[in-house]
């Protein structure tokens, strides 16, 4: 053997040296593995490191940095994968997250005397939490939920919804490479490659984690409600009405209902879903949002729109939305019936009953209901009731 064969051999043996000081588990980016098993083992590990509060302030100082940093990329891969929503609405929530998610600032330990003695409550960590993400709001609930729950001393396991896995992925990773670089514990922020249901089911019993997180629809809320053993925190849908009465200032109210139907084409369940208007300025209210990119449908249009929207509609009115038109531009669906509106059309709405399809289902799309009402107790009364 000649010195050439000698040092092709040794550079061999490193090179294997080298690859099996890795872990085999990580899918080529940090927080990213091939199992469950793994990914729990890997935060389980991390969360070791956050014992002291600096620790934790460290960490999230990193994340919130690291999310405003990349808010735009995760914006933009976001929109590109899932297809739902605006880049600069994701964007706007992205950088929201990352300045205004509370923080350690929130602990607040209790001191009480009595002739007892002195009692200290201090919240403990779970340590392990786990968290199952949607695709409406992926890289925004990733950085929001990174910030709160290690600001209380956790890790965190993510089952991303499959359909929003790149930026998830790209999210945690992100995260994850600040605070290392910080000087913080690798893999408080883990997932695997490839998520799915199986996932999320799994993680609703997982031994050793004791808190369940739930961002999503109806279906995944009632499945963790129903099938963990956790304590579950979850959050699910919701169809919130706006009302709008003679003393409101209209101009600014109908800027803010567009603004706010239309924010990331109504995804975000805390949009508005429903307008609810007195009689006696229902008229001009519609023109002045007409003002704001808004196109008004009439009832005709309305009609054909709902079978394309919405499937399997119940004797309530309810029905089940289509997919391929969750987070769609308004444009886009307006085009669906042959209807042209202007490139800048923000939101469409339609003066429809109470108990329309529309009215009583979370569209989640920018498709506005506008119920017209005698007024303001009528109003009140009929938000409640949706």
């Amino acid at each position: 053997m000649n010195q050439q064969d000698i040092e092709q051999v040794v550079k061999a043996v490193l090179l294997k040296m080298k690859d099996s000081s890795q872990p085999a588990s990580t899918v080529h980016e940090m927080g990213v593995f091939a199992s469950l098993d793994d990914a729990v083992a890997a935060a389980k590990r991390a969360q070791q490191g956050l014992k002291s509060v600096a620790m934790r302030q460290l960490a999230i100082h990193a994340i919130r940095e690291a999310g405003e940093k990349h808010a735009r990329e995760l914006a933009e891969l976001a929109v590109s994968e899932t297809g739902m929503g605006r880049v600069d609405d994701k964007f706007a929530k992205n950088v929201a997250q990352a300045r205004g998610t509370p923080g350690v600032e929130c602990l607040s330990p209790q001191v009480l005397t009595g002739d007892n003695g002195l009692t200290l409550i201090e919240n403990a960590p779970w340590g392990v939490v786990a968290s199952v993400t949607p695709s409406t709001n992926p890289a925004a609930t990733v950085i929001n939920n990174a910030i709160s729950l290690i600001a209380a001393g956790n890790s965190v396991v993510f089952a991303p919804h499959p359909a929003a896995k790149k930026v998830s992925q790209r999210a945690i990773t992100l995260l994850n490479q600040a605070v290392v670089a910080a000087g913080g514990p690798e893999n408080l922020l883990v997932t695997v490659a490839n998520p799915d249901i199986e996932t999320a089911q799994r993680l609703f019993k997982y031994p050793g984690i004791g808190l369940l997180v739930v961002t999503g629809g109806e279906a995944v809320v009632d499945a963790a409600r129903k099938h963990t053993n956790k304590r579950l925190i979850a959050a699910g849908a919701g169809n919130p009405p706006v009302v709008v009465d003679e003393t409101a200032d209209l101009p600014r109210a109908a800027q803010s209902i567009v603004k706010g139907a239309s924010f990331d084409n109504n995804i975000i369940c805390a949009d508005e879903k429903v307008l609810i208007v007195v009689d006696s300025v229902a008229d001009e209210l519609m023109r002045l949002m007409e003002g704001q990119h808004a196109v008004k449908l009439t009832a005709a249009q309305a009609e054909q729109l709902q079978p394309v929207l919405l499937k399997n509609i119940d004797e309530r009115g309810k029905g089940t939305v289509s997919r391929d038109w969750v987070g769609r531009d308004a444009g886009k669906i307006a085009a669906a019936i042959g209807l042209n509106v202007p490139d800048q059309t923000r939101l469409l709405f339609v003066e429809t009953p109470a108990n329309h399809p529309f009215a009583v289902t979370e569209m989640m799309m920018p498709v506005l209901p506008v119920v017209r009402v005698a007024n303001v107790e009528e109003a009140i009364a009929l938000a409640v009731q949706l």
